[in-house]
């Protein structure tokens, strides 16, 4: 059977975990549970005895460095320097033309927690299945809170002998109130950004509904070089590419949209209290880093650098030292770290 070969999209501004996370070294870069950076644990999820080819590594400038330090198996990854940031249709159609027609691609953000890694390369083997018949194949996690912070897919009809069903519909973030009915409804799922699909049925879908995108991207791979594992699309015709979501260029608008289940224990980390929540906890739900002490207290997350931090007597805090820069959040208060003037100008 053919081997899948995972895209990981690597990338970000790092303002949500600010002060660990800036933007010349964002999430994916950092060991933020267990030893492994996110980046790390992408890679190393999809093995050879699970199938994966290597990987494809689509990044930027700015982080070519940190995707090369970090690759555990540095040769036998091929890396796609893009030359201007221009989301995730782009990024993707860059792996797409680099690839056979007929590749199976995986597309794997690099800054998400996996903790069943089981699970992830069964929905995997799954997900590779349906795309092996022509479909684009989104990652369905089973939602366990009523989450306003991600997009939801709603379960349609089954596809005979494949294990996944068709998409009935996505949905952008939603309000709470519609969030609490998704989950009421058991028929939804979080759209977590894991894709899978040949990459060229995705660029004729591409082609299909973006053409003005697709011709961009070619062009600019037409026109691009190679160096050594390295590929550099063009940057002229690379900045004529529309920004723009998978979701919304393909996922929203393909009859070929296709789901499975995944419960993989996944997190997108998206700030600190996520992060919080994904971390090994004591029996009064606390988790540190670093050089802590906490007595009689409760939901308390603290990542220290260095410094000693000693907390007492509080419940439902968040507390991160990074260097000269101290973050004191409540769980409520981790959605707006990102806001924050030290974050935006860090």
């Amino acid at each position: 059977m053919d081997k899948i070969t995972p895209v990981i999209l690597c990338g970000g501004s790092g303002t949500r975990l600010w002060p660990r996370s800036r933007k010349t070294m964002p999430k994916p870069f950092l060991p933020l549970v267990g030893d492994d950076t996110l980046f790390e644990a992408t890679v190393l999820r999809c093995t050879a005895e699970a199938q994966f080819a290597d990987p494809v590594i689509v990044t930027g400038t700015a982080h070519l460095d940190h995707v090369e330090a970090q690759l555990p198996h540095p040769g036998r990854a091929h890396v796609i320097v893009e030359p201007e940031a221009k989301n995730t249709a782009a990024a993707i159609a860059l792996a797409a033309l680099r690839l056979p027609v007929d590749a199976v691609m995986l597309v794997c953000p690099s800054d998400h927690h996996i903790g069943d890694c089981d699970a992830f390369q069964r929905a995997a083997a799954a997900a590779a299945n349906l795309a092996r018949d022509g479909w684009l194949v989104a990652f369905g996690i089973e939602a366990s809170t009523p989450e306003t912070g991600f997009g939801y897919v709603k379960q349609g009809a089954a596809i005979a002998g494949a294990g996944g069903y068709q998409v009935a519909r996505f949905v952008e973030k939603p309000d709470r109130p519609t969030a609490e009915a998704f989950l009421a409804d058991g028929g939804y799922s979080w759209n977590g950004g894991i894709f899978a699909f040949r990459a060229g049925t995705f660029l004729d879908e591409l082609a299909a509904y973006r053409p003005a995108l697709a011709a961009a991207v070619r062009r600019s791979v037409e026109q691009g070089h190679a160096d050594g594992t390295r590929f550099h699309p063009d940057p002229a015709a690379f900045a004529a590419i529309d920004s723009e979501s998978v979701d919304y260029a393909v996922m929203e608008n393909t009859a070929r949209a296709a789901m499975v289940p995944a419960a993989m224990a996944w997190s997108d980390i998206g700030n600190w209290q996520a992060l919080h929540e994904a971390l090994d906890r004591d029996d009064g739900g606390n988790a540190v880093r670093g050089n802590v002490e906490l007595k009689d207290c409760s939901n308390v997350l603290v990542h220290s650098d260095g410094p000693r931090v000693s907390v007492i007597g509080v419940s439902n805090l968040i507390v991160v030292v990074d260097g000269d820069e101290v973050l004191v959040c409540t769980p409520e208060g981790a959605q707006l770290v990102g806001k924050l003037s030290g974050a935006a100008n860090q």
